[in-house]
């Protein structure tokens, strides 16, 4: 009786074992991370007359706070450096992000900054050096000129409206949306969880007709503008890790003007944690880093105090430079 126990408490044993090696990977993965990702926010010229006596440029605190609620940390990256300072912090920082506001595509210094920064994330991933680039509202935008070389915008009016997304069949195998809960997934196609405040979008025809745009992005989602126009809302690069919205995840937690239309419903601030969790979790795949903890503390967005403007601003707080 003992010795049919015994067997019997072998048999299961090893059965158990070989289960459990069946499950388990057979090596863990070796890439390695950082998870003292700092990642660069290109700032913006100061165009309204109301903000000028503050700085020459500026960062509204939602896209810093954003950022860091993922779990990052932020350099902010003046428009005014040489091209040799740009290259120079590229290789400290492990991200990049293009945030909304107003600027030409084309011939600004925003523009410009970006191009540099653009160029050199194509060629680092190209070398197998991963480096993600985001971009916001305008910072999409700019990724369609990047990208194809020419302006391709036409007006796509949704000024301070919440939409849900049409997300397309793309976006079950996509890897900015493929972590999301089923739950939030259907509500992101039902309830109006993303902030659009803009007039110039790409429409899907016109991105459907440029090779370029059709070759490098993957379109994720689309929407209705006002004037009817079907535009792209949400795209990721098919072999680089670039990525774009037409619309504000970072309002969904962290602006609360009362005559801004921004979503701040349990399933808006369930889609503004998971993206920007997802975009740090790209960066901390970067290995860049900086030459010393003093340079890296020198360089990071906590050496600024932001200004009080929700009285004067549809932004709670700003970092002006």
């Amino acid at each position: 009786m003992f010795n049919t126990g015994v067997s019997t408490y072998l048999c299961l044993f090893f059965a158990c074992c070989f289960c459990c090696s069946r499950a388990m990977p057979t090596k863990l993965s070796n890439e390695a991370v950082n998870d003292r990702s700092v990642i660069g926010v290109l700032t913006q010229v100061v165009t309204d007359e109301i903000m000028k006596p503050f700085g020459r440029t500026y960062i509204p605190s939602s896209y810093v706070k954003y950022i860091e609620s993922g779990g990052s940390r932020v350099m902010p990256i003046r428009l005014t450096l040489p091209t040799s300072e740009y290259e120079n912090i590229f290789r400290k920082i492990n991200g990049l992000i293009f945030i909304g506001g107003a600027a030409d595509l084309e011939t600004s210094d925003f523009a410009r900054v970006a191009k540099i920064f653009y160029r050199l994330a194509l060629a680092a991933n190209d070398a197998g050096d991963y480096f993600p680039i985001w971009g916001t509202c305008m910072g999409m935008q700019l990724l369609t000129v990047l990208v194809a070389g020419e302006n391709l915008l036409t007006k796509t009016p949704a000024e301070n409206l919440a939409l849900p997304l049409n997300l397309t069949t793309e976006v079950q195998s996509s890897r900015m949306f493929n972590s999301f809960p089923d739950e939030l997934i259907n509500a992101l196609t039902q309830e109006p969880l993303t902030g659009n405040f803009h007039n110039y979008g790409i429409t899907v025809k016109d991105f459907q007709e440029n090779e370029m745009l059709q070759s490098f992005f993957t379109i994720l989602s689309t929407n209705i503008a006002k004037n009817g126009a079907h535009f792209v809302s949400t795209f990721e690069g098919k072999r680089y890790p670039f990525y774009g919205v037409q619309w504000h995840p970072e309002v969904n937690r962290f602006q609360w003007h009362r005559k801004a239309n921004f979503p701040h419903s349990r399933h808006a601030v369930q889609l503004s944690s998971e993206l920007a969790e997802f975009f740090v979790n790209e960066a901390r795949r970067s290995l860049h880093h900086f030459d010393s903890p003093a340079e890296e503390e020198s360089s990071l967005i906590y050496n600024y105090s932001p200004v009080y403007v929700a009285n004067i601003t549809t932004y709670e707080q700003i970092y002006f430079f």
